[in-house]
């Protein structure tokens, strides 16, 4: 499907998931293994506005804003880059979600522990199937983001989860006031220091797993 690189798509069926946020702190943490993308499909633009304030340092990643003729721009960056990481829009009807679900490797599925998001990722379960038809390597896991350990819903996740038919993976990501204060400075947790280290070690031990799987 892709080539020379390896595709990550970020999807979801509704905003507020935390999907861009994830998507850009994957990105520059693959960056710091090898050349990564972050190609941002979402008419909404957030991971290409974040780009327009970030700080550039060397394991930056670089951001691309795509909405048309995202086969073509895949086809032109693939050959450059060891991953890219496509952020779709929140709905699996777009026609950007569509395109990248026949052009990737792997989609992750951000999920709140919350009944709407279980939900809504009804219909990112439905595409992925449908997907896999002519692609049956196609990779797809859901990612348990913004964890909050506390709640009765965040400890009993897994198992309610288990009903909407995805694989799990094991690598959580949990809410940390470090990912908003980060994006908000044009950062991301790897460029925290101390108080970003927690968040950064989340997402390099999701990497690990998704790159592994």
């Amino acid at each position: 499907m892709s080539g020379s690189a390896m595709l990550i798509a970020m999807m979801g069926n509704k905003g507020g998931t935390g999907k861009t946020t994830l998507a850009v702190n994957m990105a520059v943490g693959l960056m710091r293994q090898a050349p990564t993308a972050l190609l941002d499909l979402d008419p909404q633009r957030s991971a290409w506005q974040w780009s327009r304030i970030a700080e550039h340092p060397a394991h930056a990643a670089h951001v691309y804003e795509c909405h048309d003729a995202v086969s073509e721009v895949v086809a032109n960056l693939k050959e450059r880059y060891q991953y890219l990481v496509l952020d779709c829009p929140p709905s699996v009807h777009a026609r950007e979600t569509r395109d990248a679900l026949g052009l990737c490797d792997h989609v992750l599925v951000p999920v709140q522990p919350s009944p709407l998001d279980l939900w809504a990722s009804l219909s990112v379960v439905e595409a992925v199937s449908a997907a896999r038809r002519e692609h049956p390597r196609l990779k797809a896991h859901i990612v348990l983001n913004q964890l909050e350990a506390q709640t009765v819903l965040s400890r009993d996740i897994r198992e309610v989860i288990d009903e909407v038919g995805l694989a799990v993976l094991r690598s959580v990501v949990r809410r940390r006031a470090i990912h908003r204060n980060a994006m908000a400075e044009g950062k991301t947790v790897f460029d925290m220091g101390g108080p970003g280290r927690e968040a950064a070690a989340e997402i390099e031990r999701l990497l690990t797993e998704v790159i592994a799987s």
